[in-house]
């Protein structure tokens, strides 16, 4: 399945997923890096779509990446957002990541963070705005922290 098939079915699955809780809304698609952006207009079903702790988001995203991977598709890395959720967590996420690096600066002291693999990515890029800070992970699986410190150290 070339690139715009992948997308194509992406958009179908998700959709046809979504109207199994009987809900009916727009997935936009769009496509960069490599990634399949799949997005759901708001609706007053968000939160069953969401799940607690975003896990059906999650699981939604695992299952259609599966999906395209087992179909051999040239594209698989997905990313399913519901009424602009993952947009403002990454806001919230980019506001409290500068607020660990001005800690780091202030004190001089490291920051380790558990955070999982997409906010990681999300705090890497803000850290990569700062002359002076270095970010990296450590670890591995669910051990893997990120680590915020001054270039100096």
């Amino acid at each position: 399945m070339n690139a715009q098939e992948s997308i194509a079915f992406a958009k179908k699955y998700l959709e046809d997923t979504i109207s199994f809780f009987e809900i009916n809304a727009i997935v936009d698609v769009d496509c960069h890096d490599e990634v399949i952006e799949l997005s759901v207009s708001s609706t007053d079903m968000n939160s069953i779509l969401i799940g607690k702790n975003a896990e059906t988001l999650r699981s939604l995203q695992y299952l259609i990446s599966t999906t395209l991977r087992n179909k051999n598709a040239e594209l698989t890395r997905v990313n399913v957002d519901i009424g602009g959720y993952k947009k403002q967590k990454a806001e919230k996420l980019a506001i409290q990541a500068r607020e660990w690096i001005e800690e780091v600066r202030r004190t001089g002291d490291t920051f380790v963070g558990d955070l999982n693999a997409a906010d990681r990515r999300i705090v890497h890029h803000v850290a990569s705005e700062y002359e002076d800070i270095h970010s990296f992970s450590e670890g591995e699986g669910r051990e893997r922290r990120i680590i915020i410190a001054q270039k100096s150290s």
